[in-house]
C-alpha cells in the first residue's frame, strides 16, 4: 500500500509543477540598448503662450524698436539728406527775377538750411551708433524740426521763381523728412517711459531701504543726555587794542612812576563877605 501511494505522488507532482509554470506569463527580456528598469518619459503640456508674431506686434505697439530697425530708420534719414543735398545743387537764385531784399532773405534761408542739415547729420550719425540713447534720439528729432520749415521755404521760392516741378520735389522731400520724424517719436516715448519707470523704482527702493534701516537701528540708538540749565561762560579773545575805557591812564615810565600829570585843582569858591 505504501509503495502504491509513493508511486502516485511521484507521478502527480511533476504534472502539478508544469501546470503552475504554464499559468505564469514569461518575463520580457531587457532591451539591449537600455537598462532593464527604463521608464517611459512623458511630456508635460502647459497652457499655450503667445506666438512670436503676437509678441512682436505687442512690442511694436508699445513703441519698442530693435537696434537693427533703428539703424534702418537712420539709414533712410541719411538717404533723405543725400537726396535733399542733391536738389539744393540745382537751385540757381542768381538767374531769378526778384528784388534785392527778397534775394537776401532767400540767401539767409539757404544758409540756415545748410547749417540745419549739418547739425542734423551730426546727431543722426551719433544716434546710429547708439540707437538706445534717449538723448541722441531726442536731438535728432529736434534737428529734423529745424530742417522742415527751411526746406518748405525753399520749395515755395523754387516753385515761384524757377520751376514748379522742381518745387514739388522739394515738397516731397519735406514730406519724407516729416514721416521719418514721426517714426522716431514712438521710440522716444518708449525710452522716456522706461526712464520714468526706473526713476520711480529707484525712489521706492530707496524709501524701502530707509524704512528697513530705521527699523533695524531703532533699538541701537542712544537716548539723549539731558544737560543742566546753567548760564554759559564765554571764554573768547581779549579786548581789541583800540578799545579803551574812559578812566584809562597813560602807561608808567621805566621807573614805575606814572607819566600822567596830576589833575589841576578846581579854584576855591569866593567867600561871601
Amino acid at each position: 500500500m505504501k509503495i502504491l501511494l509513493f508511486l502516485m505522488c511521484v507521478t502527480l507532482c511533476p504534472l502539478a509543477a508544469m501546470g503552475q509554470s504554464s499559468s505564469q506569463k514569461p518575463a520580457l527580456p531587457p532591451h539591449s540598448n537600455g537598462p532593464a528598469t527604463e521608464q517611459i518619459e512623458t511630456e508635460t503640456v502647459g497652457p499655450p503662450g503667445p506666438s512670436p508674431a503676437v509678441a512682436a506686434a505687442t512690442a511694436e505697439a508699445s513703441g519698442y524698436m530693435e537696434p537693427a530697425k533703428v539703424k534702418a530708420l537712420t539709414h533712410k534719414l541719411y538717404l533723405a539728406e543725400y537726396r535733399l543735398n542733391d536738389l539744393l545743387t540745382q537751385v540757381n537764385p542768381d538767374k531769378w527775377k526778384m528784388s534785392p531784399a527778397t534775394r537776401k532773405s532767400f540767401d539767409q534761408t539757404m544758409a540756415s538750411l545748410h547749417n540745419a542739415l549739418a547739425a542734423e547729420e551730426d546727431w543722426r550719425g551719433q544716434f546710429d551708433k547708439r540707437p538706445d540713447s534717449l538723448y541722441l534720439g531726442f536731438q535728432t528729432y529736434v534737428a529734423i524740426s529745424a530742417v522742415l520749415p527751411r526746406v518748405d521755404g525753399v520749395a515755395r521760392a523754387v516753385s515761384q521763381y524757377d520751376n514748379v516741378s522742381l518745387g514739388v520735389q522739394y515738397s516731397q522731400s519735406v514730406n519724407q523728412f516729416f514721416d521719418l520724424q514721426q517714426s522716431i517719436e514712438p521710440l522716444l516715448a518708449y525710452l522716456l517711459k522706461n526712464q520714468d519707470g526706473l526713476m520711480v523704482d529707484a525712489q521706492s527702493n530707496l524709501a524701502s531701504c530707509q524704512n528697513e534701516l530705521n527699523y533695524a537701528m531703532a533699538g541701537r540708538q542712544q537716548k539723549a543726555i539731558p544737560m543742566k540749565n546753567i548760564a554759559p561762560v564765554f571764554q573768547g579773545r581779549g579786548r581789541p587794542a583800540h578799545f579803551t575805557t574812559p578812566a584809562a591812564t597813560k602807561p608808567a615810565d621805566a621807573k614805575g612812576e606814572s607819566t600822567s600829570k596830576p589833575a589841576a585843582k578846581a579854584p576855591d569858591k569866593p567867600q561871601k563877605e
